[in-house]
């Protein structure tokens, strides 16, 4: 049986509790949220990976239910960051102000901002400016944040998930691709059905509300990334994923047709690394010992939807890069 021994934490996770908590989690969390599995599961997936998610549907969806509910059940700190255009950097990383002790002197302290947390919910991230949105940039890849000149921790686990507007055009700043790239998962909201609206309305409006019980902590999700990595890779495995990476790219032997034809730019190496590295832990939430064709295949969506872009015919198309994983990963299975 696989299992890591934590030299900075006491005791050890093997590949039984590791399931037994992400099942534990995904009940608590489904006390409050109605539908939405594979959603809950991806974001899950994202937060023992140390990635970032970004959520994209309409609003009213329970983008925010699901970090409050997550936070609750793994007892960490939450925090909201409602962005507009008006937002400032300072006012998401903190900045220092000027205090004054017993005596009378006056000293800088620092004040952090919100982005102190262990999970931050980035609420409609492309209505800030550029300026801004960089702002989150150090603190989604290097778990840091400088200001005044010093460096400073964020506390671990860190995630961030942020949510863009699709509908919301006017005022609004296009996330750039190297953002967009700093996500592990894109993950697309959809509205519910029929049976789903109804068991939302009944549990929103009732007397009662649901509750969620604390089953994790820091410490564990924590230990859980560090299983997670020592997941073997065989290497047909990570053929499959840099043949996927590299079949996003119009000028690749592995291309389809329509991606020569439709795509302007491929998907960077970071894809390939949040194909593995998120594989390996859906590979253990499965109850395997190693990553599989199935983990790379059903993980390429999320992991790299954001990560290529198409051409104006491809636009004009009506084309999704949805769309064209599903031709290169046919693709692939028939060569």
């Amino acid at each position: 049986m696989l299992f890591v021994a934590i030299d900075v934490m006491e005791g050890f996770m093997d590949v039984d509790a590791f399931r037994q908590t992400i099942k534990d989690i995904e009940e608590e969390i489904g006390r409050v949220m109605v539908g939405q599995r594979d959603i809950i599961r991806h974001t899950l997936i994202c937060l023992v990976a140390g990635g970032n998610v970004l959520l994209e549907g309409v609003p009213g969806l329970g983008k925010t239910m699901l970090v409050r509910t997550i936070s609750q059940t793994l007892s960490l700190k939450f925090n909201r960051i409602q962005f507009t255009p008006a937002l400032m950097p300072a006012d998401i990383v903190g900045t220092n102000i000027i205090t004054e002790d017993a005596e009378g002197k006056k000293h800088f302290r620092f004040q952090p901002g919100p982005v102190f947390a262990n999970l931050v919910l980035a609420d409609e991230i492309n209505r800030a400016t550029p300026k801004t949105q960089s702002a989150m940039l150090e603190a989604m890849q290097e778990k840091t944040v400088t200001a005044g000149g010093e460096t400073r921790e964020l506390p671990r686990p860190f995630f961030v998930l942020a949510t863009q507007n699709p509908l919301e055009m006017e005022g609004t700043y296009p996330l750039p691709e190297a953002q967009l790239d700093r996500f592990l998962f894109k993950l697309l909201v959809e509205f519910p059905g029929e049976d789903e609206l109804a068991r939302i309305l009944a549990l929103t409006t009732g007397a009662l509300q649901p509750a969620v019980r604390q089953v994790a902590d820091a410490e564990a999700i924590l230990k859980m990334g560090v299983l997670a990595r020592e997941v073997p890779v065989a290497e047909r495995v990570t053929s499959l994923a840099v043949r996927v990476v590299l079949a996003t790219h119009p000028e690749s032997e592995y291309a389809p047709e329509r991606v020569r034809k439709f795509v302007r730019y491929g998907a960077s190496p970071r894809g390939g690394q949040a194909l593995i590295a998120a594989g390996k832990v859906r590979a253990l939430m499965e109850g395997r010992y190693n990553v599989a064709f199935e983990d790379i295949e059903e993980l390429a969506y999320p992991a790299l939807r954001h990560r290529f872009f198409l051409n104006f015919e491809g636009e004009a198309e009506g084309l999704t890069t949805d769309d064209l994983l599903t031709d290169i990963l046919g693709f692939l299975k028939r060569n």
